[in-house]
């Protein structure tokens, strides 16, 4: 894809290209837990959107989308926001002159094998591809996570998602080989070895829209700051649920209603989770983690109440599959795709053993995407 890339740049806007790798992301466990102030654990993918880039010594970026066969120009004087995609490129450009810094006009070509759709955070892929770009060609000094808030930035401002700090933290501090056991609270963030030569990533996606996604998260929300004040009460020094521990839940379950116990009871054993499965990768117990990821998905379904009929089905089909280790939902819930652990052996046979039963039931073929962990955000050529 690379030297396609280079060509049509070339062909296009007559000049040699810098290009710039950023890839999608999973996240292997730690769902819901990151407005929380608790811990993720991410993995940039194999999947990447790519952008070329090249200074054009005027005021003015002209960008073109390979993918989509679209171009639109704009000034880097008086940004502000427009309707569609173009606002990740015009968010990143705004907030990285926010922080004084100078750039100049670009021409830009995008195009990337991320599945759009498939919860691997294409966008967030989007803003830290640009963002990288700018850094490198105009030299502006920023740090990975200079980039990272630049581009959650972007998100909350010109295109109105309030999302944490997961994806573009992911995508700019991939590490082959490892995932990253990052602490929503301080930032702090630790490389767990995820080594398994022998062991795939795939994600399947349910093929249901996460529509409902947006309202029920922040009821979601909600019910867990409920929680949380009432266990203040009895503890002065808890900020979040990522502060209670299992036994201080359990002692004040009648003081909650029924709802707002199981929202809380699964963020606060899903931290013990991902606790738990970090400790399994350090050991190379692959085996305790994917039991782990099962949990999780009981937590999501039942206590949680995010999931959907597709969802359950396809986590509940993947455990009677041959060579699969572990499987959950992955993301905001209510559609999207569950990630499942699936020995490289045993993929082709998953592959159809999921899709021939999810479409004798639903009548659709899901989409399945085999990936790896891969390096972050990077110059690729």
């Amino acid at each position: 894809m690379i030297k396609n890339l280079q060509q049509v740049f070339r062909d296009r806007f007559q000049k040699e290209p810098l290009v710039i790798g950023a890839p999608g992301r999973v996240n292997l466990i730690g769902e819901h837990t990151d407005y929380n102030n608790g811990f993720v654990l991410p993995g940039a993918v194999d999947k990447r959107i790519y952008v070329a880039i090249a200074p054009n010594n005027t005021d003015t970026v002209n960008v073109y989308a390979n993918q989509f066969g679209e171009s639109f120009s704009f000034s880097v004087n008086g940004i502000e926001p427009r309707t569609g995609w173009m606002n990740y490129l015009l968010g990143v450009s705004y907030h990285i002159q926010q922080k004084g810094k100078q750039i100049g006009g670009l021409d830009v070509l995008i195009d990337g094998d991320i599945p759009v759709g498939a919860g691997m955070s294409s966008s967030a892929a989007l803003c830290s591809g640009y963002g990288f770009g700018l850094n490198e060609v105009f030299k502006l000094g920023l740090s990975r996570m200079d980039l990272a808030f630049i581009g959650q930035k972007t998100e909350h401002t010109f295109v109105g998602v309030k999302c944490g700090i997961m994806d573009q933290f992911a995508s700019l501090h991939g590490r082959e080989g490892h995932v990253m056991k990052l602490d929503c609270r301080s930032l702090e963030y630790e490389y767990i070895p995820f080594e398994f030569p022998d062991y795939k990533v795939v994600l399947v996606n349910s093929m249901v829209s996460h529509s409902l996604a947006g309202s029920e998260y922040n009821i979601r929300r909600q019910q867990c700051e409920e929680g949380v004040a009432i266990l203040k009460k009895h503890y002065p020094d808890i900020a979040t649920l990522r502060d209670v521990t299992p036994e201080q839940l359990l002692k004040h379950q009648e003081e909650m209603s029924p709802v707002v116990f199981d929202r809380c009871s699964y963020v606060v054993y899903e931290k013990e989770r991902l606790l738990a499965g970090c400790e399994a990768l350090k050991n190379n117990d692959l085996a305790k983690f994917g039991q782990l990821m099962y949990a999780t998905h009981e937590g999501l379904s039942k206590k949680y109440a995010v999931s959907c009929t597709e969802l359950d089905f396809l986590a509940e089909r993947a455990q009677t599959i041959p060579g699969v280790v572990g499987a959950r939902m992955m993301g905001g819930g209510f559609g999207g795709c569950t990630i499942n652990i699936v020995n490289t052996d045993a993929v082709d046979n998953f592959k159809q053993t999921i899709q021939e039963a999810f479409n004798g039931l639903f009548k659709k073929i899901p989409d399945v995407y085999v990936t790896a962990i891969q390096d972050g955000t990077r110059v690729m050529a």
